[in-house]
Order: structure tokens, then C-alpha cells, then sequence
């Protein structure tokens, strides 16, 4: 039953919460025992809370026995990343430059939340220094490593959390992107993860990188997703750019299929250099949406490459996040990151303003192009996972933005602020996954639940990493 309970979605950890099949602490248990057995060889956590899962477990067994489940989520064990606010747990953000002291005593919106849905907190999960890279590397943390193979990374900023759900340690985990840090893990390791509208879940504090930034539920399963978003996005005062709260069900028309849809398909955006082997994956993947009704054709959104653009926006956000910081604490950043903070300081007034021009012509191309199609389908990522222990892809030209390059697919709607998510589609030969990103027009993550829900069902991922 152990093995079972692990491999369990949250919809059927709760089904059989409700039925009396088994209990919470039954589940806690069963991925407690696997994170303390598999964990060492993946480095997935910062915190593992057994004490704490298990007295919240007893509690959620408690109230399931009363017949009074406490939320949506009650009982079901969920790691939360390590750059989100947790009342009674250090928020280090993989940084040497964060006082482990606190004090630690509120909760992030996204938190909160799953806390008063009843979920179980397994512990904080690992992230590269304050997210800023594609990898999940730190001098607090080490080497997070990728489930299917350990000597690749899982990917980043969100690695911690794709490697647990990858090797089973838990079915919900929150993670965050500013710039693909929720879909690029999800592509490296064989999950699913979406990065809902901007606004549509509450963050506070502010992330440095501001409007770029989005927080989001990590799962294995669609329809896992989905209810965690209807948690993830209820209101919250703290965050005074988020979206007016619409109480929206996620999980309804999950199953109502994508017949009719007119889909884009752009294997490399225009301007990206793709993997020969992952592209030709990609691809075979996407006739899936023509046998399921779809009306698919291949077609770019007509944009530049935005990079300079984002680099812009992301290395101001860096500089006004650490250049405050005394010398003595920013020689405690890595070398690559403390460069970019310099860098961003360079920056001017009218250098940022013009980012923020060619950012608002981005977004008018990008909703131009959705009045014509309802779907965009990319690759996630430009490449399968490569070794650990390297900024960039082994022989892949040097980038002076580290990650962007080779995930040229992600960022775009970052600035767009477009919902997207990246679902697993196949595997190469060395038996590394493959992600194939999503995107909608702004405020339809419904359309890009009901794709995902429709591809998975259609093309299902049932290979299991060997740990």
C-alpha cells in the first residue's frame, strides 16, 4: 500500500480520504519514507518537516474522520519552494546573504492558502540564489539532481520541486517563474507545471523581478493542477496587482476536449535553435492535437527574439534587489549573479524605459496574434537536460544571460504575462524527458487546462524513473 499511496495523484489521495480506503497519516507516512530514501541521491530539500507533516497529517485524519474535510486540499502532502514566505521555517532563497535568524513568522499568500485547505507540508524544497538561474545549483544548497538521471540537472529555478514530484516524494509542489522557473523543471524532469495569468495568484512579497514573476502549482497530473489552482488563486489583500478574484472552478471542463480549436504550432518561434532530437519529439507530439479535432497549422507569432528586452527588466530587478547590499554581504553572491547585479546598475532610466516600450509592443503582437489562433504549442525548452555543474549546455554558445538561449520558448511570456504550462510529451533515446509548452491568449488558463488534460489523456507518460 506504501508504493501505492506514493504514486497516487491528489485527486485520488482524496477520493480515498473520503471513501475510508486510507488516511492521511498513512499517505504522509508512505512519502516521508520515500523522501528519506531516495533524497540523498537527489538533494531535493532544504527543510524535511517529518514531526510537523505528520501532526498536521493527524489532525487532517481527525477531521476526515468527522466527516468534515477542512478545504480543498486537506491531507494531501505538498513542498512549498524555498523563495516563498513559511510562518516557523527559514525562507533562505538558496542565498548565503539571507539571515537564517528571521524572524520567520508569516506566511506567503500561496501558504496561507494551502494551509487553511488542511494540505500537509513535507518541508522547502532547493533553488538556485534567489531563483536566478535555469539550473538548481547553490553554495547553501549543492547540486540538485535529476531524477532520470543523475548526473543531469532537473533544471531551475523550481528544480527542488520537479525533482520531488519526478521521484515521487510528494504529488503538489509550489514553485515560481520569472522566466520559465516552473515549465523549465517541469520539461527537464517529466512534470507538469503551469504558470498561470500574471495576477491570477496572489504574491507578497513583491519578487524582485516584479510583473515579470509568477507563482504556481507543480504537479504530475492536470487535473492535480487545476484544484490547486483554485486554491492558489483565492484573494489576498497583500498583493495590490493581482487579478480581481472571480472564483473561478479550474477543474470544471477540464474533460470538454479541444475539438475545433484552432491551434499554432511554431517549432522554434522564429528565432530559436533547437535540439534536432527533442525537436523531431515536439513535433510528433502535436499531430496528437490533430487527432484529437483540433485545426492545427504552423505558424510563429511574428515576434523578435525578446531577450534583450527581458534582460533588461530581469537584471534591473537584480540590482535593486542587491545593490544595497553591503560588500561584505554581496561577496557572499555567486560570482555570475553579483555580475549581473552589477551590470544592472549600469542600466539607465531611458535604457529601462525602453524596455518597457519594446515589452508593451511585445504584448499587443502577442494578443494580436491570439485573436486569430486559441493555442500556441513550442517545444518548453531548446534542449533535454545536460550535466550538472554547468550554467549552459555543454558546447552551447557562451549567452551573456546565462539560461536564455536555450530556453528561448519560456520567457517571452513572462513578458506577455500569457498563462502557459509545460506537460510531458516523450522521452530522447537516452531516456530524458521532453516538454511541450502550451500558451493561451491572457486569462485563459482554461484553455490551456483543457489542452493539457486533452494530450494527457491522449498521449499518457507512464515510464518511472529508476531510483
Amino acid at each position: 500500500m506504501d508504493r501505492d499511496l506514493i504514486h497516487m495523484s491528489a485527486v485520488d489521495l482524496l477520493a480515498g480520504y473520503r471513501e475510508g480506503r486510507f488516511s492521511p497519516v498513512e499517505a504522509t507516512r508512505a512519502v516521508l519514507d520515500r523522501i528519506h530514501a531516495v533524497n540523498d541521491k537527489i538533494n531535493a530539500f532544504m527543510i524535511i518537516d517529518d514531526d510537523g507533516a505528520l501532526t498536521a497529517a493527524k489532525a487532517s485524519e481527525a477531521r476526515w474522520a468527522k466527516g468534515a474535510p477542512l478545504g480543498l486540499l486537506d491531507g494531501v502532502p505538498t513542498t512549498l519552494k524555498d523563495l516563498v514566505l513559511t510562518k516557523g521555517w527559514p525562507t533562505l532563497k538558496g542565498s548565503l546573504t539571507v539571515d537564517p535568524a528571521g524572524p520567520w513568522d508569516e506566511d506567503a499568500p500561496c501558504v496561507a492558502r494551502l494551509r487553511e485547505h488542511g494540505a500537509v507540508f513535507l518541508g522547502k524544497t532547493t533553488t538556485p540564489e534567489v531563483g536566478w538561474k535555469g539550473l538548481t545549483e547553490s553554495a547553501l544548497s549543492g547540486i540538485t539532481r535529476n531524477p532520470w538521471n543523475l548526473a543531469k540537472t532537473p533544471g531551475g529555478s523550481s528544480g527542488g520541486a520537479s525533482a520531488a514530484l519526478a521521484a515521487y516524494m510528494g504529488p503538489l509542489a509550489v514553485g515560481s517563474d520569472g522566466g520559465g522557473s516552473i515549465r523549465i523543471p517541469a520539461g527537464f524532469t517529466g512534470v507538469f507545471g503551469i504558470k498561470a495569468n500574471y495576477g491570477r495568484v496572489p504574491v507578497y512579497p513583491e519578487s524582485a523581478m516584479r510583473t515579470l514573476s509568477h507563482v504556481g502549482p507543480m504537479t504530475r497530473t492536470v487535473a492535480d493542477a487545476a484544484l490547486m489552482l483554485n486554491v492558489l488563486s483565492e484573494p489576498d489583500h497583500r498583493d495590490p496587482t493581482a487579478l480581481p478574484y472571480q472564483g473561478i472552478d479550474f477543474t470544471q471542463g477540464l474533460d470538454d476536449g479541444i475539438n475545433g480549436l484552432k491551434v499554432a504550432f511554431s517549432p522554434d518561434l522564429g528565432y530559436a535553435k533547437v535540439d534536432d532530437e527533442l525537436a523531431r519529439i515536439v513535433e510528433e507530439a502535436v499531430a496528437a492535437f490533430t487527432e484529437l479535432g483540433a485545426v492545427v497549422e504552423r505558424r510563429d507569432p511574428g515576434i523578435e527574439n525578446p531577450k534583450a528586452i527581458f534582460k533588461a527588466h530581469w537584471w534591473a530587478g537584480a540590482a535593486g534587489a542587491f545593490a544595497h547590499l553591503a560588500d561584505d554581504q554581496k561577496a557572499k553572491l555567486e560570482p555570475e549573479l553579483a555580475e549581473i547585479v552589477a551590470d544592472g546598475q549600469k542600466l539607465s532610466i531611458l535604457d529601462y524605459m525602453r524596455a518597457m516600450d519594446g515589452r508593451t509592443a511585445l504584448c499587443l503582437q502577442l494578443r494580436q496574434f491570439f485573436r486569430d489562433v486559441d493555442l500556441l504549442l513550442t517545444p518548453s525548452l531548446a534542449v533535454p537536460a545536460f550535466d550538472v555543474g554547468h550554467l549552459q549546455p555543454p558546447g552551447h554558445p557562451a549567452d551573456d544571460t546565462y539560461w536564455t538561449d536555450w530556453t528561448p520558448f519560456t520567457f517571452p511570456f513572462n513578458l506577455g504575462q500569457q498563462p502557459a504550462c509545460s506537460i510531458p510529451c516523450g522521452f530522447t533515446a537516452a531516456g530524458l524527458p521532453v516538454g511541450l509548452q502550451i500558451v493561451a491568449d491572457n486569462f485563459r488558463e482554461d484553455l490551456v487546462l483543457r489542452a493539457a488534460r486533452a494530450f494527457e489523456a491522449a498521449r499518457p507518460q507512464d515510464r518511472r524513473p529508476d531510483l
